[in-house]
């Protein structure tokens, strides 16, 4: 055994003691709080008392429906991709409204109020994950046939897609961190760093109403972490969504509420695909007038609604909610965040990135879920990335100008474009063409795109390694008699791989590290792989901890490729030891010496 191939195992062997000290040896914290839960009546909220003085109640309603169809409706007329089966793409890390619980499970005030429509329609639901900036694409695509995802409905959003009525109505809040001056939304001025999640209606708030440049993050737990840790100046923010985040001896708090300028919450529909917005408009009023809309409101998101506005068509009854106002006079009142003082860097850091608790809750679904996917995808994106690549390589170097010139072209295009952009032209594009042979299930695009993209760069990788080989050896093997082709797989090839072995190695990593990549082409919650087990815990907790998990998992995957490549690499360039080689019964006999020559 070498130095290095113990001291490989050694680093090995410790990083899976940390592993299994997180998972039963760290000693006990307290788990932060399950955002993706229902917080129930108790957790009512009044109307915002600290109204911006800009705000306004809902203006003229142009859209909702003066009534709905009388149900039940036609089912093989909702123009479904799957007969009978309503999929859905949804988010997972905006708790209360859209999120995964503990179980795995896709639920939420906006999921488990559709799950109650489709079950008056006699549909089934299919939930899918998605990134929220390809979500509304993917439904007028028809990659769903409805986005989930307490969508605010603007007249941008509807050249787009449809949308049904309403079945919410948001606030905006103004989340600022402890002792900051800030107290309104009309002290927001250029130079400040305010937070949105991009794609989302308080981007655009920010933008077209207070003509402000924000700064912009993927996701609310992102934006919420950087808040607290005073990177960002102010967040914008649905109100629902920093009611929930924002919790007690937070180092943050909400100063100031208005409402959404830009009319109700609705599900998004393909717009030519009326039938499924009727049936689901109908859908909604039989859940209004049963009392099932104000039982799942009052769970999940209990708060007042704003004066004249209520949810379904104008033929809709008015739901029978609970005195809100009084349950929240007599809750305890809110802690006042207004006077905590901030933690220092390293206690932030310690309360963000080490709670051992989630680690030891985060490892078990990362190892049945996550683990398994990223391999999956790693791996056999990894050999469409080296077969093709090869090919891609031997057409570099060829004389050929129509090989050489279409290898040139799809490299530079694939090498240019950045990843996101890859997977979502190919799962958006080519996924309804081929939709009847994947089932309309995105995983195999997925790998397709990831073994697509990895070709460009093998390719140019081996063809590298190939061109670096002296001349002389394919002269050489010419003159013993080869073939041109014989010469090139026996005696070239080899020796380029060889040469470019730790750079390819290197290209896999990053191909592992790619595979996250496919969430945004919509998943669902068993094909989740590593860093999003680890992101979609991380919004039910609020806490970075499983994110952190996630990434020792991605270590214990690179780096014992790392120091494996680098032995074989080694192993080649210096061969085999003499003790290996000699035969301890005495010389070679003279056949063994014949094949050796």
């Amino acid at each position: 055994m070498t130095l290095d191939s113990s001291r490989a195992r050694v680093r090995v062997a410790a990083l899976l003691a940390i592993m299994a000290m997180m998972v039963g040896l760290a000693p006990p914290a307290a788990a932060d709080v399950d955002q993706c839960a229902p917080p129930g009546v108790d957790s009512a909220s009044a109307l915002p008392t600290n109204l911006s003085s800009a705000a306004k109640g809902p203006g003229a309603d142009k859209y909702t429906t003066p009534g709905v169809e009388p149900l039940p409706v036609d089912v093989g007329a909702l123009g479904l991709g799957t007969p009978g089966v309503l999929t859905v793409g949804t988010l997972s890390d905006a708790p209360p409204s859209i999120c995964i619980d503990s179980k795995g499970q896709f639920t939420g005030f906006d999921n488990e109020l559709l799950r109650a429509i489709a079950d008056k329609l006699g549909l089934k639901v299919n939930f899918v994950g998605t990134d929220f900036s390809g979500l509304l694409a993917q439904v007028a695509s028809r990659r769903f046939d409805v986005g989930s995802s307490s969508i605010t409905t603007t007249d941008a959003r509807r050249q787009t897609v449809g949308f049904t009525n309403g079945y919410d109505f948001g606030y905006f809040s103004l989340v600022v961190p402890s002792g900051s001056a800030l107290k309104s939304f009309s002290q927001l001025a250029a130079g400040q760093r305010i937070g949105v999640v991009q794609g989302t209606v308080q981007e655009a708030y920010v933008v077209d109403t207070l003509h402000l440049d924000p700064v912009k993050f993927p996701d609310y737990n992102t934006v919420y972490a950087s808040l607290k840790t005073r990177q960002i100046d102010a967040w914008v923010a649905p109100s629902q969504q920093a009611v929930g985040t924002v919790q007690a001896g937070d180092p943050a708090q909400i100063v100031e509420n208005t409402f959404s300028l830009d009319n109700f919450v609705a599900y998004a529909v393909a717009k030519e695909n009326k039938p499924l917005i009727d049936a689901l408009n109908a859908g909604l009023d039989a859940v209004i007038a049963d009392g099932t809309w104000a039982k799942l409101y009052s769970d999940w998101v209990p708060r007042a609604l704003p004066p004249g506005w209520k949810p379904g068509s104008k033929a809709a009854p008015a739901p029978q909610l609970p005195d809100f106002a009084s349950i929240a006079a007599n809750a305890k009142p809110a802690a006042d965040n207004s006077g905590v003082v901030p933690k220092s860097v390293l206690r932030q850091l310690k309360d963000s990135f080490l709670n051992w608790d989630l680690y030891r809750k985060a490892i078990p679904d990362l190892f049945t879920t996550g683990l398994p996917n990223t391999l999956i995808l790693t791996v056999s994106a990894s050999v469409i990335g080296l077969v093709l690549g090869m090919g891609l390589a031997i057409a570099g170097i060829s004389s050929t100008r129509w090989l050489r010139w279409p290898a040139r072209v799809y490299t530079d295009v694939f090498r240019g474009l950045p990843e996101v952009v890859i997977i979502l032209l190919i799962g958006l594009g080519i996924g309804p063409i081929v939709g009847g042979l994947t089932g309309n299930d995105p995983y195999p695009l997925g790998i397709a795109a990831l073994g697509l993209m990895a070709a460009a760069y093998v390719g140019e990788i081996l063809r590298s390694g190939i061109q670096s080989v002296e001349a002389g050896q394919l002269e050489a093997s010419r003159a013993l008699g080869f073939s041109y082709s014989l010469s090139m797989r026996l005696v070239v090839v080899p020796q380029g791989i060889r040469r470019v072995l730790p750079a390819l190695v290197n290209q896999f990593i990053s191909l592992l590290k790619a595979s996250s990549l496919v969430y945004f082409l919509g998943l669902i919650a068993s094909q989740r792989e590593l860093f999003q087990v680890g992101r979609d815990l991380n919004a039910q907790t609020g806490n970075l901890s499983p994110l952190v998990a996630a990434g020792l998992f991605y270590l214990a995957l690179t780096i014992p490729l790392t120091h494996l490549v680098n032995y074989i690499d080694n192993r080649l360039r210096r061969g085999r030891p003499v003790a290996d080689t000699e035969d301890p019964a005495g010389p070679a006999s003279p056949a063994a010496n014949q094949e050796m020559v």
